[in-house]
């Protein structure tokens, strides 16, 4: 074989062979010489020649972080665990190459410790209730101390929070006795109201006598309407002082 059709395939092949193709979702960080170069290639296809130069696939892509459980003591001495999950992707592809080593593990390990610093210097309760405010809290924390990599944290979520069991048994009890505290509450309020409206309608019956006679009259109807052996007729009071008045 000539050695001109020799070096002609030989290109031919090297070419094929610097040929890369890149998802919508991907982009190269391209190093020439061990220099990087300033912009991001692809998508699409584009040239790599090695060795000249090296290439690092970055994904554009949301990336789903889920933080291990971290034993956590919180503000008022109460030991939990609690575990999050972390929302981010990288905005900056030659940032997330050039100025961290692992900007996946990094973040992860961020995460962590922002999770136990942050959640540490919150009360049993705030962690219960007010769980919107510390996951806003700790997603500007992280996308604070991220950005330099070229990580964008779009969202953080406390996932759960596993209680140990005689506090769960506390909080339990204390649930009870805060139940059965409205209940007096409301018993003794409904009993408030009733006795009220029952000096409201005695104030009444004493200006109208006459409404004491047909409440007289209803409790008969209301009597003779049940299916008794036994039938007991109320009287007023004040029948009787027709008597004493002639005595």
């Amino acid at each position: 074989m000539p050695v001109p059709l020799m070096i002609l395939i030989f290109i031919v092949a090297y070419l094929i062979s610097s040929i890369k193709i890149l998802n919508e979702y991907e982009r190269g960080v391209i190093f020439r010489l061990g220099r990087v170069l300033s912009a991001t290639k692809g998508p699409g296809i584009i040239l790599v020649f090695a060795p000249i130069d090296r290439m690092i696939k970055i994904s554009l892509r949301t990336v789903v972080l889920d933080v291990p459980p971290q034993d956590v003591i919180t503000k008022d001495n109460v030991s939990v665990k609690v575990n999050a999950v972390v929302y981010f992707r990288v905005i900056e592809p030659i940032k997330a190459v050039i100025e961290v080593e692992n900007y996946h593990f990094a973040t992860s390990q961020m995460a962590q410790t922002t999770l136990r610093s942050i959640l540490g210097q919150s009360e049993l309760d705030e962690l219960l209730s007010g769980r919107e405010r510390i996951n806003h809290e700790l997603q500007s924390i992280l996308d604070t101390a991220t950005d330099p990599w070229g990580i964008k944290v779009s969202s953080v979520e406390v996932k759960h929070i596993d209680l140990p069991v005689e506090m769960q048994r506390a909080m339990a009890r204390q649930a009870e006795a805060e139940r059965e505290r409205r209940a007096k509450v409301i018993s003794a309020a409904g009993e408030n109201e009733a006795a009220t409206k029952l000096v409201e309608a005695a104030q009444k019956m004493a200006e109208h006598p006459m409404a004491l006679q047909m409440r007289y009259l209803q409790t008969l109807i209301e009597i003779a309407s049940d299916k008794n052996s036994t039938t007991i007729f109320p009287v007023p009071i004040d029948l009787l002082d027709v008597f004493r008045k002639k005595e």
